[in-house]
């Protein structure tokens, strides 16, 4: 017989993690690196004795003073976006529990939390390990900038006395650290992001990052401009504010950039947030001209310093323009009698989207310009043609969306997303504590439903969950309905070992009244809407990978055109010298063609196929139960005959007029490993954060960020 000469599964399993393991080795050893040359870039040695050198052998005619930059702090980073894709593709071809076993779900909030503060909310250990790191980095690179600055100290003006030029100096070097905050400000905001899940975090988990990027750059830039401004009038240079230089930087860029910073940045305080959120919601849209203005005032060389947060960013949110000009199948509606309405599109079935996943929407017939943040309720596995949110009536938005429910036919909706983590482990504890209050239970139905699909598979190890959940009316028991799959096997639900302490703090006692039917409405589906997909389609981590290598390598090609053969002829065959600005100018404008030539080309041609396989999809009417549990607990004679929801009853304890004991609850928890999950107001959520903290290490706290995904989703559901 002939000799099998291929490899044995358990050669190719080894050589599968010695690959992981050594792509993420790669990753740290690039960002070190990085991170390296920003610890040493405010120092002497780098100003006098590396940029020299590497400007010598990097600065040619094909980039000139770019070069140096690019290769030091651009390609670093867009190396290791680029290699990530490839690596996050691979791990989700393995599946959420055995990804595990490489760490790409070790989120840094789940650690135990350390610090609760309302400005700065829940502060785990690691976050505040970093968040020291990083400001002695900006402490470092401010006292190096001024140290050496002041040993050769400039006189801009004669006359000038030694305290106004280190005034300035100081005054120009805090501009420098806020530029460092930039290098981060925008990794956290790239929704479909490569970078964020190499270490589990989420665009929603770290949103906070960027609140606090952005009120630590904002600080720095306040006081450089602050400086100026006085610098300025001591030494009778006002005029300075109206110069728009040729060869150095645009002091009316700058000026103009903080303008409109400064509108942001008031804007997006918490109190005026809540109460005015439109205000701040369309205000915050003129980050596209802050940056413009910004780079402007900066210029090419320092772009090329921040351009890898800047350049992902970018392409992320084409995509997601992409995304949304499709309109969704929406297939019906169910309207629960709490007046919450759980909304049922078509998805294509290639859609895979982890639990706690969220989606924006958009209904142009109620606003054309507001994007809500929703939670996915549904599970992919259970249901892999449909993909379910549930929105409660409470802000403008959500009534007048009640409304069009009502009256229409059908509703033009776009979507972008789904977007979450690229893995889990809350079933790796021998038990699971689920808390919420109000709305906030909607992340814990995509949980509990991925749970009774690994039982159905056996591959859940957690033996008992407990959802404790606060409700404002006893009405809205009813949304304990939705934990329930609306397919799927019903003796699956009844093996599951839950309970529920369902708490209504309003009413003292159930009333009595008839029981409430549920109403369903269908929709007719439009020729144009489509099932719900990737942007990308199923693959879409290699092609993101295609995007980012291509966008980037034309990017460094036509600048290199540009730059030898029309920037460099007239810097040194002329006696003019190339303006300053039109070099800023030429960067946005080749990487934003980069950018959309190649995400362009790469969607449509994933959009012809999505388009063949969702012509493919019927619109099938799947069952819906007549009645809710919420309808049982009014009057208590009600037989219900399906056995999931006779399960759900007896595993539920309404307790009226009372607020949940957290402390007692959780203490009296037994397990030497108790996962617990809060979603709710911050209020709540601290309140958890803080015992968890002081337990006695049997209680381990895992934040997803539920409540906080957007100021907008708190305004929804609060």
């Amino acid at each position: 017989s002939r000799k099998d000469t291929s490899l044995a599964p358990s050669n190719r399993s080894e050589m599968k993690i010695i690959s992981f393991w050594f792509l993420r080795l790669l990753f740290l050893v690039a960002f070190l690196g990085w991170l390296m040359i920003w610890i040493m870039l405010p120092t002497y040695s780098y100003k006098h004795v590396w940029t020299p050198k590497l400007a010598s052998e990097l600065n040619s005619t094909y980039f000139e003073g770019q070069g140096t930059n690019l290769l030091l702090f651009t390609f670093p980073i867009m190396f290791i976006a680029a290699l990530s894709c490839v690596y996050l593709h691979f791990l989700k071809k393995l599946g959420s529990s055995r990804s595990e076993r490489f760490g790409s779900n070790c989120h840094l909030s789940w650690k135990p939390p350390v610090l609760v503060m309302p400005p700065l909310g829940i502060v785990t250990a690691m976050e505040l390990a970093f968040a020291v790191m990083f400001v002695a980095l900006l402490i470092w690179s401010l006292a190096n900038y001024l140290k050496v600055s002041f040993k050769h100290l400039h006189f801009h003006k004669q006359g000038e006395r030694v305290w106004e030029a280190k005034f300035r100096s100081v005054s120009l070097r805090l501009g420098y650290v806020g530029n460092i905050c930039w290098a981060f400000l925008f990794f956290p905001i790239a929704r479909g992001s490569s970078i964020l899940p190499l270490i589990g975090l989420t665009s929603e988990s770290s949103i906070k990052y960027h609140v606090w990027l952005g009120h630590l750059s904002m600080i720095l830039f306040a006081a450089h401009t602050i400086g100026f401004l006085i610098y300025w009038g001591l030494t009778d240079q006002m005029a300075e504010m109206l110069k728009w230089s040729r060869d150095w930087v645009s002091n009316v860029a700058g000026e103009m950039a903080i303008v409109l910073a400064m509108a942001m940045w008031v804007t997006s305080f918490r109190h005026i947030r809540r109460k005015m959120f439109e205000v701040f919601f369309y205000t915050h849209h003129l980050y596209g001209l802050y940056i413009f203005f910004y780079i402007l005032h900066v210029g090419a060389a320092y772009l090329c310093m921040i351009l890898p947060g800047i350049f992902l960013f970018l392409i992320d949110r084409y995509l997601r323009f992409l995304q949304s000009q499709k309109q969704a199948r929406l297939v019906s509606a169910r309207v629960l009698p709490c007046e919450s309405v759980e909304l049922n599109f078509s998805k294509c079935p290639g859609l895979f989207y982890n639990p706690t996943s969220i989606i924006f929407l958009n209904v142009s017939s109620v606003s054309k310009l507001q994007w809500h943040p929703f939670t996915v309720t549904s599970n992919c596995n259970m249901e892999p043609d449909k993909l379910s949110v549930v929105i409660k009536r409470t802000g403008s938005w959500s009534q007048k969306l009640y409304r069009e429910l009502s009256s229409a036919d059908s509703l033009e909706i776009s979507t972008e997303g789904p977007y979450g983590p690229t893995s889990y482990n809350f079933l790796r504890h021998e038990s699971i504590v689920l808390i919420s209050g109000g709305s906030g239970i909607t992340p814990f139905i995509s949980i509990i439903r991925e749970i009774i699909f690994q039982r159905m598979k056996q591959k859940c190890q957690t033996k008992r969950i407990t959802l404790v959940c606060a409700f404002k009316n006893s009405v809205d028991l009813a949304m304990l309905d939705l934990l329930l799959p609306i397919s799927g096997n019903p003796s699956d639900f009844s093996q599951m070992q839950l309970q529920i302490e369902a708490y209504i703090t309003r009413e003292k006692e159930l009333p009595t009244m008839d029981n409430k039917e549920l109403q369903t409405i269908w929709f007719k589906p439009k020729p144009t809407d489509s099932p719900i997909s990737a942007a990308l389609g199923p693959n879409s981590w290699l092609w993101l990978f295609v995007i980012i290598s291509s966008s980037f390598l034309m990017f460094l090609l036509l600048l290199g055109i540009v730059t030898h053969f029309y920037v460099y002829p007239i810097d040194h065959n002329t006696n003019s010298i190339y303006h300053f600005s039109y070099w800023a100018l030429w960067d946005m404008f080749l990487a934003s063609a980069c950018i959309l030539l190649v995400a362009s080309a790469v969607f449509v041609f994933q959009n012809k196929r999505n388009n063949i396989d969702g012509k493919q999809i019927q619109n099938t009417e799947v069952p819906t139960p007549v009645t809710s549990p919420g309808s049982w607990f009014y009057t208590g004679d009600t037989e219900l005959e399906s056995l999931p929801y006779q399960s759900l009853v007896q595993a539920t304890n309404v307790h009226m007029g009372v607020r949940p004991n957290l402390k007692k609850i959780l203490c009296e928890c037994q397990g030497l490993d108790i996962g617990v999950l809060v979603s709710g107001p911050r209020k709540m959520r601290h309140e958890v954060a803080g015992i968890c903290s002081g337990s006695a290490g049997n209680l381990h706290f895992e934040s997803f960020s539920f409540s906080a995904l957007r100021p907008m989703a708190v305004k929804i559901y609060n």
